[in-house]
């Protein structure tokens, strides 16, 4: 079953859309990979769903893609006094270390590396940033502040920081539990939040050991600062514009996308775009005119998918959402300024054989009009590669492993499909004509390009490119 766009959807399941039934519909208008966020619901649900994913593979025939999602450290306030007070701009507040009930004069605050890293003139951002606080004085186990905006602060709200780098590991208890268990199901993606620098993705990828791939969430400041080692070190870099917007100043959100979907087409790491991008069909069965144009800046900027949370998790309008996000990306894709944008913000390819035969193979299967370019991969790398060209025509992926073609679930433009192993570069070529046409993508007589590695199975050994009539 084709796909006719490039740009990937992840789409968040819960109460929503956990049935079976309601899985499969979502998977025909469009999902390519399911996201699982393990911030909300239990261990037996997550693996309920998990087995229904699997059961409609099976059904269906065509890999999915499913990507857990770890909730990360939250930081919160305690308990308050009464609920919730409120706090006027002027006001003076006090923090302290502790779990006890409390109100202005001593807001309950259990967590000591705040205390052991913030400085007077930090700011401290309450309930998404509807707060904000500036620290006027630090101690051990106190902190004075400041209300610069303010507002409502009620029982255990969520504290951003957005100056200030804790000591804090993005893997807590809870998340290497939830990560043990998500590793034994079968995931083929793990989201880790509020990655801060390189060693939280070094930290992770020992635990997953080989075993899913990474995605780094790029949600902190921080993060920003060490960009490229993230990028390096991460298989697949997620934009979360939500805690990212409480953090940096709203009107630097756009650019900041643009720039990490850049970056990450440049280091062939695949990219999502995610947070509120259709958040008006929680409760509606159309978006606003501002939320389609979200979407489509994501797909002019290039990013590999785009990504669905509360719309199809809780939303009332969960497929509707799935086949308006679908008609966005393929109305955008089709549009005469898409290829001249997508092509601006090309990426110099790396002088070494691998990514220049995918680059020419690329550049030859638009010469000679062929209708599809077929990666033989073993990693996922060829295809990557190519797809960072940003072909005008699509990409058939074969490899023997199963969870690759999960993995490129999220690749733009990549269709993969599993293939038997062949032992030598003329039944590749034959291989790749047969399934290319079974599938749907050529025709008797038309031309092929395919692209592979000589000899066949090692990764990163992209060297062969041949013209090939179906």
């Amino acid at each position: 079953m084709r796909r006719h766009r490039r740009a990937k959807i992840v789409a968040t399941v819960g109460p929503a859309s956990a049935s079976p039934e309601m899985l499969k519909k979502l998977f025909f208008a469009g999902v390519d990979t399911f996201r699982l966020n393990f911030s909300h619901g239990t261990h037996e649900g997550h693996a309920e769903v998990f087995a229904a994913i699997r059961a409609l593979e099976a059904e269906t025939g065509m890999p999915i893609g499913i990507l857990q999602d770890l909730q990360g450290p939250k930081i919160r306030v305690g308990k308050i006094a009464g609920g919730r007070f409120a706090a006027e701009v002027g006001d003076r507040l006090r923090f302290v270390l502790g779990t006890d009930e409390g109100g202005p004069e001593a807001i309950p605050l259990p967590h000591p590396e705040i205390f052991a890293a913030i400085v007077p003139g930090h700011d401290l951002l309450i309930d998404d940033g509807r707060v904000r606080v500036r620290a006027t004085s630090v101690g051990a186990t106190v902190i004075e502040a400041e209300v610069i905006v303010g507002g409502t602060i009620s029982d255990r709200k969520g504290v951003n920081l957005p100056g200030t780098a804790l000591d804090l590991s993005p893997l807590t208890a809870k998340d290497r539990a939830d990560l043990a268990f998500g590793l034994e199901l079968g995931v083929d993606w793990v989201a880790l939040s509020f990655v801060q620098k390189a060693a939280d993705v070094i930290e992770a990828k020992a635990l997953i050991g080989g075993r899913a791939g990474l995605v780094a969430k790029i949600e902190k400041p921080q993060a920003l600062d060490h960009i490229d080692d993230i990028i390096r070190l991460a298989d697949a870099i997620m934009v979360a514009r939500g805690d990212l917007g409480v953090e940096i100043p709203h009107e630097d959100v756009p650019g900041r996308q643009k720039e990490l979907v850049r970056a990450c087409r440049s280091a062939v790491t695949p990219v999502i775009v995610a947070t509120q991008m259709l958040d008006s069909m929680v409760a509606s069965p159309t978006p606003t005119r501002a939320e389609a144009s979200d979407v489509a800046t994501a797909i002019y900027d290039g990013a590999d998918a785009v990504m669905l949370s509360a719309e199809s998790a809780t939303g009332s309008y969960p497929i509707e959402t799935v086949e308006m996000m679908d008609r966005i990306i393929r109305s955008t894709e089709g549009h005469k300024l898409y290829r001249s944008i997508v092509q601006a913000t090309q990426p110099t390819v790396e002088d070494t054989p691998p990514h220049a035969v995918a680059a020419a193979g690329a550049d030859l299967a638009e010469a000679v009009h062929a209708p599809v370019i077929v990666a033989y991969t073993s990693s996922g790398n060829t295809a990557g590669r190519i797809a960072r060209k940003r072909p005008a025509l699509p990409i058939l992926a074969l490899t023997p492993s199963q969870a690759v073609c999960r993995r490129l679930r999220l690749m733009w433009g990549v269709h993969a499909v599993p293939s038997r192993s062949v032992g030598n570069f003329e039944a590749m070529v034959a291989q790749a004509a047969e399934v290319a046409r079974a599938q749907g993508f050529a025709a008797a007589r038309d031309h092929i390009v395919v692209v592979s590695g000589a000899p066949a199975g090692p990764s990163g050994s992209t060297n062969n490119l041949r013209v090939v009539e179906v």
